[in-house]
């Protein structure tokens, strides 16, 4: 056939719009002469839509990861070949999400997919791709429990893991949070998916208990034009205070109607929320008293790691940026575990995930140095335990884990951690809740 200079141009100005990580080979093939071969891990997270700057800071998570992983590796490479991940935006819809996944596995051939972002996107890659194909998936930020309840029912058949606590937890730390700064009363406007929904009755369960009342609950759906009948109905019982459970992008929205149309001040976030683009959107003048719970971390050698390297190559993004911890992690936790199963098959890395992380392993963290020194023990048989930048991590029969939570508040424009919580303090407000 003959190939004339123009559509040879045009063939050329084509595949240069093209993102990097759209070009990588099939899962485990030849990449170019020299280069040696490329392990591709699929990536479905939201680059754009509401959760879309979680997404972007998790890709570049992940790309930091895999980098310190393939620098640490050298020419022998990560179980013979250099890691490389496939992003796909799941444009923050569970059924984009789930035609993402099923490309990845099905044309791409991927034994495991780092993402999503948001439980409603997660939840079903889990129960319609990943769960019935046998590939491991690791979401760095689905919190709805959701998936707990799923990976005990089967549905998950063993195939998930997270790298983020449970809103099982985190409802009852925002709940003791919120009345541990004067916030007896409120009103609560929630995005109406699974995170959502669930969230807000972990939050109501404990609130409530413990002496809170709830004025209005009024749900939302996302990429609204205008929320002003969402915040018009919130605001009819005149409260003090508003609990806003849902993403940077409708929140900034939400929270600019509410103080247009006279709402108090005083309010209280979720962990997504915290956010440089939500404070800026909004306007810091009117952010002074507004006050969220995070999963925490566990400071460690890899956090200070973490702190110094991710915003240097992370395009604008700072190392507090939601989900961009825990994306590291799972990219590492994921790295290492195809090291231990010594191939790029979803059983062996499956299994090996718990390997790289049980208790009573040599300690190693994150970086090209702790990252060498993991893969030497590798190579020597020998257990290890990775220690990462939220702290050890340990995961039971679900896939879950636990740990502390990050207390903060918004002061001048910052987020400023205003205290901590430990998973045990929680577990033991739980404990004095009625059943």
């Amino acid at each position: 056939m003959r190939i004339t200079w123009s559509l040879l141009l045009a063939a050329l100005a084509s595949a240069a719009v093209l993102p990097a990580v759209a070009q990588a080979p099939a899962a485990s093939a030849p990449a170019a002469p020299g280069v040696g071969c490329r392990h591709t891990v699929g990536m479905v997270v939201s680059l754009t839509g509401p959760a879309g700057r979680f997404g972007q800071a998790a890709s570049k998570s992940v790309e930091l990861a895999f980098a310190d992983l393939n620098r640490a590796a050298g020419a022998a490479g990560i179980a013979g070949c250099q890691l490389v991940h496939e992003v796909r935006d799941s444009q923050s819809q569970g059924a984009v999400a789930v035609d993402q996944a099923r490309q990845l596995v099905d044309l791409r051939k991927v034994p495991v997919i780092i993402g999503s972002i948001i439980s409603s996107d997660s939840i079903p890659m889990a129960t319609s791709v990943t769960g019935p194909a046998g590939v491991v998936q690791v979401s760095p930020a689905s919190s709805s429990p959701t998936l707990t309840r799923l990976a005990t029912e089967g549905q998950t058949k063993g195939w998930f893991f997270r790298t983020i606590t449970s809103d099982a937890l985190q409802g009852t730390a925002a709940a003791k949070y919120a009345l541990d700064q004067g916030l007896r009363e409120l009103a609560v406007i929630h995005v109406n998916n699974d995170f959502g929904v669930n969230m807000l009755a972990e939050f109501r369960k404990a609130y409530e208990a413990l002496g809170g009342k709830i004025h209005t609950v009024t749900p939302y759906n996302q990429a609204q034009s205008s929320y002003a009948p969402e915040v018009t109905r919130a605001l009819q019982s005149n409260p003090p205070a508003l609990y806003l459970i849902g993403y940077p992008g409708d929140g900034t929205t939400i929270l600019r109607t509410w103080i247009q149309q006279g709402g108090p001040q005083r309010i209280l976030l979720n962990d997504g929320m915290n956010s440089a683009d939500l404070i800026k959107g909004v306007g810091p003048q009117f952010m002074n008293n507004a006050y969220g719970t995070s999963s925490g971390t566990t400071r460690t050698p890899s956090t200070e790691y973490f702190g110094r390297a991710y915003p240097a190559m992370s395009g604008g993004f700072d190392a507090n940026a939601p989900a961009a911890d825990r994306s590291y992690d799972a990219a590492a936790i994921v790295g290492l575990a195809i090291a231990r199963a010594g191939k790029f098959e979803a059983g062996a890395i499956r299994d090996a995930i718990r390997e790289v992380t049980r208790p009573g392993g040599e300690v190693v963290h994150a970086g090209p140095e702790g990252f060498t020194k993991a893969l030497q023990l590798i190579r020597d048989r020998k257990p290890v335990r990775y220690v990462g930048v939220i702290g050890p991590v340990d995961f039971d029969r679900n896939g879950d884990i636990v740990g502390p939570f990050r207390l903060w508040r918004i002061q001048n424009g910052e987020v400023v951690t205003t205290g901590q919580m430990s998973a045990e303090e929680v577990q033991g407000v739980q404990s004095k809740l009625p059943r």
